[in-house]
């Protein structure tokens, strides 16, 4: 019998520790000194995917609403940028699971069945193979979570509307939850770096999905679809945190912009 592939963590022991107990450590205290937030049941969440030394307390924030509510979340769509490959829509891997140094999460194959009967949808291992965007996010779902699974799409050249489908095919109840993996301004000075994220923060916040662009965010194609959604669905958006690596580790010369911003459902 064939064995299911396992997608084996890329950036352990650059981005994060590779020793589980250290790791463990980071999130817990990045997860413990989270900012307070008045979206305590997050249906998707905005988080940065940088190296954990200067990203992490930001993504703690967009993380840690999450725990109290950890055993009716079921399932992640996790969305995020290429970094590495050019292609066009968005693409799946071939994988059954992700590998971390905390163990392996399950890819949800029924899902994965589903997406691709989309057009836009594709399996294409190498937009995952050494990917950064998705797998920093593991850690902390794993760290906040118990039993989940995930649906892990890198997005290449894929319009607003393809995204959007995507969330929209995959929304479901409250047992699913969206991750949208991004940074903010890349490598500005300080000031800025805080003006330009200020007012990606504002455009997100006000559902402005077409004024937002590659300048903005990364991950601003992922942000734009999932914004479109939110707005249909009337979701409201909160900047649970916004800082940058100035603030948490490095010089202030040329910074990248790290943003938490939760999104609540309609009570």
């Amino acid at each position: 019998m064939k064995t299911a592939p396992i997608r084996p963590a890329a950036v352990a022991g650059q981005f994060y520790p590779a020793h589980a107990p250290a790791l463990d450590q980071m999130l817990d205290a990045f997860l413990s000194a989270a900012r307070p937030s008045r979206t305590a049941n997050p249906k998707a969440v905005i988080a940065p995917h940088a190296g954990y030394i200067y990203s992490g307390p930001i993504a703690g924030s967009a993380f840690a609403p999450w725990r109290p509510v950890a055993g009716q979340i079921r399932r992640v769509i996790l969305i995020g940028p290429s970094h590495h490959v050019y292609f066009a829509g968005l693409a799946l891997p071939a994988a059954a699971q992700f590998a971390t140094p905390l163990g392996n999460v399950p890819v949800d194959a029924d899902a994965v069945v589903q997406l691709q009967k989309l057009s836009s949808i594709r399996i294409f291992d190498p937009a995952h193979a050494t990917e950064h965007a998705l797998e920093v996010e593991l850690p902390f779902l794993q760290r906040t979570l118990r039993d989940f699974q995930i649906v892990p799409l890198v997005v290449g050249e894929a319009d607003d509307a393809e995204i959007s489908e995507v969330l929209e095919l995959l929304w479901s109840g409250p047992e699913t939850r969206i991750v949208v993996s991004s940074d903010l301004s890349h490598y500005h000075g300080y000031a800025a770096a805080q003006q330009l994220d200020r007012t990606t923060a504002a455009h997100i916040e006000t559902h402005q999905a077409a004024a937002l662009t590659g300048q903005h965010a990364c991950g601003y194609r992922a942000i734009r679809g999932l914004l479109r959604v939110a707005e249909r669905r009337g979701l409201r958006v909160e900047t649970a945190d916004l800082r940058n690596s100035g603030d948490t580790a490095g010089s202030r010369d040329r910074v990248v912009g790290y943003g938490a911003f939760l999104f609540g459902e309609p009570s």
